[in-house]
């Protein structure tokens, strides 16, 4: 791809990349999107919370949003990497992999996270199948069954006392999770069963073995990871984060610009919760951000 100049470059076409190059698309700008086809809900078979697409196939409704923005034709395709990202005196340059390098006036970063699980033998080959980090996304299909939750830290219990509305919820310690007496009381209010004892591996479809040889056959289960960036563009154009409870995202205004002025920001690394319904609303904002400042200019950098 020889260098070219676009108003804006979308890294990332997932959710909400697509969501934001829609908008920029629909405004008539200039737009480049670069997908590496790495989605993060690319574990899970369906989606769920999404207003009329609650239940379909997760890759279909990328498929199909990427149908609807490649409709547009003020807007082109790199599907690879985005190895590297800085500032120029027009805006930014991109490097892309086996594509030389591309110019745009402004950035999205839609980069999303890379989950780290917690290290139990059997867990990543159920993740998004039978293990889950949203009861938002996930909870309704269990029917009101056993849940269990294999806790990695303290944010375990809150994981916890938010799972009873989904089914009977049982809380393996695992070593990584000592309570507190008001903690005790407050589970078992909630009607949570504690189990202190180590798990030693998952099995079968969403069972829970301890290390006493117990096994306890759960509905589903859910955990929690932690995140990390999936891409070093944001770091390596200087944008500012913030740390949340399972990992870094970063900064970012109401219009959804990060502390480097042009570059904007949607989906999973810019908020702590995470839901493909998040995710576009998130890349809408964004796209319509991009778009305000290429009409009226950049606010200050905050």
């Amino acid at each position: 791809m020889n260098t070219n100049d676009y108003d804006a470059i979308v890294i990332g076409g997932s959710y909400a990349g697509l969501s934001a190059a829609l908008q920029l698309a629909r405004a008539r700008r200039k737009v480049l999107v670069v997908d590496a086809g790495q989605r993060r809900n690319r574990f899970a078979s369906d989606s769920h919370g999404f207003l009329t697409r609650d239940g379909q196939p997760a890759a279909a409704i990328a498929h199909e949003g990427r149908a609807n923005v490649a409709a547009y034709p003020n807007v082109a395709w790199h599907d690879g990497l985005a190895q590297g990202a800085r500032p120029d005196a027009d805006g930014f340059i991109v490097d892309l992999d086996g594509a030389g390098s591309v110019r745009g006036k402004r950035l999205v970063l839609a980069t999303g996270v890379r989950d780290e699980l917690p290290p139990i033998e059997g867990l990543a080959e159920r993740w998004g199948r039978s293990v889950f980090h949203c009861p938002y996304c996930h909870g309704y299909e269990l029917d009101e069954g056993r849940i269990g939750v294999v806790a990695s830290g303290p944010l375990s219990v809150h994981q916890a006392q938010m799972l009873p509305h989904w089914g009977q919820v049982t809380l393996f310690t695992n070593g990584v999770c000592p309570l507190d007496e008001v903690q005790r009381a407050d589970l078992a209010e909630r009607g949570v069963q504690v189990d202190e004892t180590p798990v030693a591996r998952l099995a079968d479809h969403a069972t829970v073995v301890l290390t006493d040889g117990r096994r306890e056959a759960m509905a589903g289960l859910f955990t929690f990871g932690r995140v990390h960036m999936a891409s070093p563009i944001a770091g390596q154009l200087g944008c500012a984060f913030e740390e949340g409870p399972l990992g870094p995202y970063i900064r970012t205004d109401e219009t959804r610009q990060t502390t480097v002025p042009g570059v904007f920001v949607g989906g999973d690394a810019m908020r702590a919760a995470s839901s493909v319904a998040l995710a576009v609303a998130d890349g809408a904002m964004a796209g319509v951000g991009a778009h305000r400042s290429l009409l009226f200019g950049l606010a200050p950098q905050h």
